[in-house]
């Protein structure tokens, strides 16, 4: 099992970034995927969620409106747009994967957001 993310970087508050995890080693279309993110000093936290037909997503309070999670079983992929970007969502990004009884984790893409 492997997840790969991209997209991270640095943006002016207000900005937009795609973050994009790639998966591969097992049947993506079948398993519910998530981001998580964890910025310095803090614990991880679960930002979004989506099924594995794409129907039911969730965010966390603090994304609502802002990010909108998705996914493109023929590409194997997951993505996270990111918009009207706050300097409090600067942290690492994670894609995340539950195939039981293992959890598997992304290497992580850095997302700064700063003036």
């Amino acid at each position: 099992v492997q997840l790969v993310e991209s997209g991270g970087g640095l943006v002016q508050p207000g900005g937009s970034l795609r973050l994009s995890c790639a998966a591969s080693g097992f049947t993506f279309s079948t398993y519910y995927m998530r981001w998580y993110r964890q910025a310095p000093g803090k614990e991880r936290e679960l930002v979004a969620g989506i099924s594995s037909d794409g129907v039911n997503i969730r965010y966390v309070d603090s994304v609502k409106g802002r990010f909108t999670i998705s996914r493109d079983n023929a590409k194997n992929t997951v993505y996270l747009q990111m918009s009207s970007l706050k300097p409090e969502d600067t942290a690492v990004y994670y894609c995340y994967a539950r195939i039981w009884p293992m959890d598997y984790w992304g290497q992580g893409t850095q997302v700064t957001v700063s003036s």
